[in-house]
């Protein structure tokens, strides 16, 4: 696997990016113009509604899928960083710390970790700037 660092650790899935979300988002714009069209000719209004039914169940059910599934990442993330700690310095992690703080310290090594996790919160780093302090990069590969 290509090595990660600050510059490339987004990841990008075409097809959802790409083509999915363009694609339910057009859809359902155009399903808006046609109840629009339908309700100023006045005829197929019903239809045009039962589509916009249809899409709108489209678009939660899309941006529901990469919401939870991304929320759970972030929780089996949060475990694994909370005994990632615990194995490293026979501490749970400090709670002030937050989930994307959280997040973002599991890019960092085991070295360097514990100290990443301490200066976190006593400057109350931001996850953007907690990346950019990770001086040895821990890939994660396996992020949906």
């Amino acid at each position: 696997m290509k090595s990660q660092n600050f510059k490339n650790h987004v990841r990008m899935h075409p097809i959802y990016h790409y083509i999915g979300a363009p694609l339910v988002t057009v859809v359902f714009i155009a399903t808006l113009v046609n109840l629009i069209m339908a309700i100023y000719s006045g005829e197929g209004v019903l239809t045009a509604l039962l589509w916009l039914a249809i899409t709108l169940g489209l678009f939660i059910t899309f941006s529901l899928v990469r919401l939870y599934s991304t929320k759970l990442q972030d929780r089996i993330i949060r475990s694994e960083e909370n005994f990632r700690h615990y194995t490293l310095t026979n501490t749970m992690l400090n709670s002030r710390l937050t989930i994307k703080q959280i997040i973002a310290l599991r890019f960092a090594s085991d070295d360097e970790f514990p100290a990443l996790c301490e200066r976190t919160i006593k400057e109350n780093l931001q996850p953007k700037d907690i990346k950019k302090a990770v001086k040895h990069w821990r890939g994660d590969h396996y992020r949906v």
